[in-house]
């Protein structure tokens, strides 16, 4: 209890630091919103039911994308910067257990991600006529897809924070995966015209199953046809994200340094 009242101390903490920055608040939570306008409006005659179904398309696969970067992304860098200037190391000489540090760090991002799928989905309710499901299963799916996905992207995102030297070299390690994940998971283009190779690709990562657990909560049944399995496969979603979760916590314990290399 000591931890989780630390940890919950600490995710108030880091909310509060998060939105101080505030250019990296408006390019995390500006872009997918900016993205879902722009496509929304001139992809919507191409897709049934006019900007209503190109709503009810991107906004599932924005909102995924949407809670990678504030996990992922935002962890990857933000962890690396900590440990460069010392930060962690500081930390790490203070009463307070790890657990409760990354408990915190994980709190914020699932505050972060719930605000990123909240705005997203509201607003294509709200301009473009979207319809929200009617039936509470499909709530729950999204919060199981959500609470399951932004673990293991938090997870991935702790691990890769490791991967550089230094923050600026962060930038680089977590932004070029995360951008052609995206390409490859059906965030930008729909799944059925990307080329079988690289839908295998996208298959091994987790961006991928939660656009497509995503898209079985907005979309009619009948859509499910068009995914590359011809149905929502939210067993394998499941399966695939808790395995992720798993992978990614033995990344962490793996990789994880309290300080940079180049710290003495």
């Amino acid at each position: 209890m000591t931890v989780l009242r630390l940890g919950a101390s600490r995710a108030v903490l880091e909310l509060r630091e998060y939105f101080r920055e505030g250019l990296q608040v408006v390019f995390t939570f500006a872009l997918p919103f900016l993205l879902l306008l722009l496509f929304t409006t001139v992809f919507g005659q191409g897709f049934e039911g006019g900007s209503a179904g190109a709503a009810a398309y991107y906004v599932p696969t924005l909102t995924a994308m949407g809670l990678m970067a504030v996990s992922f992304q935002n962890l990857g860098t933000a962890i690396a910067a900590e440990r460069g200037d010392g930060t962690l190391r500081r930390l790490r000489g203070l009463p307070l257990p790890a657990a409760a540090y990354f408990t915190g760090k994980a709190g914020m991002v699932l505050v972060l991600a719930v605000l990123q799928a909240a705005l997203l989905v509201g607003t294509g309710a709200a301009a473009f006529g979207m319809d929200l499901p009617s039936d509470p299963r499909r709530w729950l799916d999204l919060a199981w897809i959500l609470l399951l996905g932004t673990t293991a992207c938090t997870l991935l995102g702790i691990a890769v924070s490791s991967a550089a030297r230094t923050a600026r070299a962060a930038q680089a390690v977590v932004a070029l995966p995360f951008l052609l994940l995206q390409f490859a998971s059906g965030v930008f283009v729909p799944v059925q015209a990307l080329p079988p190779w690289l839908l295998n690709v996208g298959a091994a990562f987790p961006l991928r199953w939660m656009a497509q657990g995503l898209r079985s909560v907005f979309l009619p049944e009948s859509a499910a046809a068009a995914e590359a399995g011809g149905s929502w496969q939210l067993g394998t979603v499941a399966l695939v994200l808790a395995a992720w979760c798993a992978g990614g916590l033995v990344l962490c314990l793996l990789t994880f340094r309290w300080k940079s290399t180049t710290q003495g």
